[in-house]
């Protein structure tokens, strides 16, 4: 039998009487251990995140995005302006706490207060920032500050064939959803776009082990961690 029915014997969701929806993110920092996450300014980070960008001169971490790789600095400030601009998506840039330097950006989009939803995009790191514990807080900012707003689900969405992308996922604590065919076209070319998403039930085991993945106490002298995040995250999936 369902958990939830109404007077006609049906099955309905379970209730949530004080559900109200959340306010759109403000465009203000969020100050990390490793990282800054500040909203995306052109004039201040367009000219280090080019350069960053261009030392993936394979421009592999172009290819499951829409846009890129840009051949100039002119043409990427062009782009972030346009980014920047937006208020869905929303862009941030992720600027490393040592050396000051923005390395990668990413952007909350679909942003649906009324369902209590908001996605996570546009994610392009740089080589300097790929694997880094910076890396990862960045996407722990971003996610506090969502559920601490009172969303109720969040998303990540990529290429069903981008493998590092869905494997980035998993080790965050994304559960699978599943697939939609032919989502889009980008490219000139077919995407099936796989879903993830946490909700808000998931979240507090989830920071718990966000947090201790970032305690200093799990590096060692060089930098190396002793817990990993997947069996933290795991851990945490198992709790719940």
């Amino acid at each position: 039998m369902p958990e939830h029915s109404n007077a006609l014997g049906q099955p309905i969701g379970f209730p949530v009487p004080d559900w109200a929806p959340p306010q759109v993110p403000a465009r203000e920092p969020l100050q990390g251990r490793f990282c800054r996450v500040e909203p995306l300014d052109p004039a201040r980070h367009a000219a280090d995140l080019h350069a960053a960008n261009s030392a993936d001169t394979a421009a592999r971490m172009w290819t499951y995005l829409g846009y890129g790789p840009f051949a100039s600095l002119e043409e990427y400030r062009a782009w972030a302006e346009r980014m920047a601009a937006m208020s869905d998506p929303q862009f941030y840039a992720i600027v490393d706490a040592a050396s000051g330097r923005a390395v990668g950006v990413a952007s909350y989009l679909r942003i649906d207060p009324a369902a209590g939803s908001i996605e996570v995009g546009h994610i392009a790191y740089a080589p300097a920032l790929q694997r880094t514990p910076a890396a990862t807080e960045a996407m722990f900012l971003l996610m506090r500050q969502a559920f601490a707003l009172g969303y109720r689900r969040y998303e990540w969405k990529c290429d069903a064939l981008n493998a590092p992308s869905r494997a980035a996922a998993q080790r965050l604590g994304f559960v699978f959803e599943g697939i939609f065919r032919q989502a889009l076209v980008y490219k000139r070319r077919n995407r099936d776009t796989a879903w993830f998403a946490i909700i808000d039930r998931d979240w507090p085991a989830l920071q718990r082990a966000y947090e201790l993945w970032l305690d200093p106490a799990n590096f060692d002298e060089t930098g190396q961690q002793r817990s990993s995040l997947s069996e933290l995250t795991r851990a945490a999936a198992a709790a719940g």
